[in-house]
């Protein structure tokens, strides 16, 4: 499977866009398969986990984001469910998955409800540790023009999933511990 080539083909009518997304997706799948590396865990699918980081923003071709000139009907937040969805109908379901479950450290059933988000009421945690590996790799980048391109930090991580409560940054805490994150890139 060309993963490259699959994306490519949902932002062909967002050329921009698909740009900043493949660029991120790049380094998101290069960070993934450098913390699966150190993190000393037998029999991690690697071609999995560089497919689907490849994959795991293929959502946003379908989102209103204006400022990565994309004029879809659903709000960003619903990258992950489209991206299912797509995944779903291209024959990739675990990849799917990987979409749905890599917001932030991952949306509960709760988070859903205490924020209002116009999702499916459903759990969208990452489960399979390649699914959580590739979601902690998602947070070292951002997908915003200009930026895209600089690592954060761990502290530039957590101050950003403290916002949503601390037991998102001790989830994040945990994976760093987990997988053997060092402090600096």
């Amino acid at each position: 499977m060309d993963a490259v080539a699959l994306l490519q083909k949902y932002f062909i009518d967002a050329p921009d866009a698909g740009k900043i997304v493949l660029e991120h997706s790049r380094l998101v799948a290069a960070k993934a398969l450098q913390i699966a590396g150190n993190s000393g865990m037998a029999g991690l699918d690697l071609t999995f986990i560089e497919e689907a980081a490849l994959l795991h923003d293929i959502g946003v071709s379908r989102v209103h984001a204006p400022g990565m000139g994309l004029a879809g009907d659903k709000p960003y937040i619903c990258h992950g469910i489209i991206g299912r969805e797509i995944l779903e109908k291209e024959g990739l379901p675990l990849h799917a998955l990987v979409c749905e479950r890599h917001i932030g450290v991952g949306l509960t059933m709760d988070d859903i409800r205490a924020q209002q988000l116009p999702l499916p009421l459903r759990d969208m945690v990452p489960v399979s540790r390649e699914e959580r590996i590739i979601c902690c790799a998602d947070l070292f980048y951002s997908k915003h023009p200009g930026r895209h391109l600089r690592e954060k930090s761990l502290e530039e991580i957590g101050q950003g999933l403290d916002k949503f409560g601390h037991h998102k940054l001790a989830i994040f805490r945990g994976w760093v511990s987990d997988l053997h994150i060092p402090s600096s890139p």
